[in-house]
C-alpha cells in the first residue's frame, strides 16, 4: 500500500520545494547561524571592509567557516586564503562612498567557483548557493572565478 504524504504548507512553489530540499541536504550548526547573524548586524555600520570565508564539509555537508574563523580586513587578505581548485562562499561587507557623497555598506555573497575545480565540487557548492544566500541574508550574489576577479569587486559594488 502506498500512502501519500500530506503536502507541506511551506512548499507551495518550486522555489520553496528547492529550499526545503537544500535544507535537508546541507546543514548549519547553531553556532554558524549565530555567527552569520552577528556578522551581518555588526558589519552594517563598519568603516572598513570585512569578509569571512565559508566552506562545505564534503562528508557531513555542513556549511561552516574554516577552523581559524578569520575575519578578513581586505579583499587582498581574502585572496591569499582562497584555494586554487575548490569553491568557497565569501561573505563581504564593503563600505564605500557613493557618487552623491552618501555612505553605503553593501553586504554580498561572493560565490568563488574557480574554473579548475572538479565537477563534484561544482555541483556540491551550486546546490547550496541559494540556501547560503537566504541563510546569510545578503543583498546579492556575485560570481567570482579567480582571485584576480576580486580586484573588480569594489567597482562592481559602486556601480550598482
Amino acid at each position: 500500500m502506498v500512502r501519500a504524504l500530506p503536502a507541506s504548507p511551506a512548499a507551495d512553489t518550486p522555489a520553496d520545494m528547492l529550499q526545503a530540499s537544500e535544507s535537508r541536504l546541507f546543514t548549519f550548526s547553531g553556532e554558524t547561524k549565530e555567527h552569520l547573524r552577528k556578522f551581518r548586524l555588526t558589519t552594517s555600520r563598519a568603516k572598513e571592509p570585512q569578509a569571512v570565508i565559508y566552506m562545505i564539509d564534503k562528508t557531513t555537508h555542513e556549511i561552516r567557516q574554516d577552523e581559524d574563523k578569520t575575519v578578513y580586513k581586505s579583499l587582498e587578505e581574502v585572496s591569499y586564503d582562497l584555494p586554487d581548485h575548490t569553491p568557497r562562499y565569501v561573505l563581504l561587507s564593503y563600505p564605500l562612498t557613493l557618487p552623491d557623497g552618501r555612505m553605503s555598506v553593501p553586504y554580498v555573497l561572493l560565490y568563488y567557483l574557480p574554473i579548475t575545480c572538479n565537477a563534484e565540487m561544482r555541483m556540491l557548492y551550486a546546490g547550496a548557493k541559494e540556501l547560503m544566500r537566504n541563510t546569510s541574508e545578503v543583498g546579492r550574489v556575485i560570481d567570482v572565478e579567480s582571485v584576480e576577479d576580486l580586484e573588480e569587486i569594489p567597482g562592481r559594488l559602486g556601480s550598482e
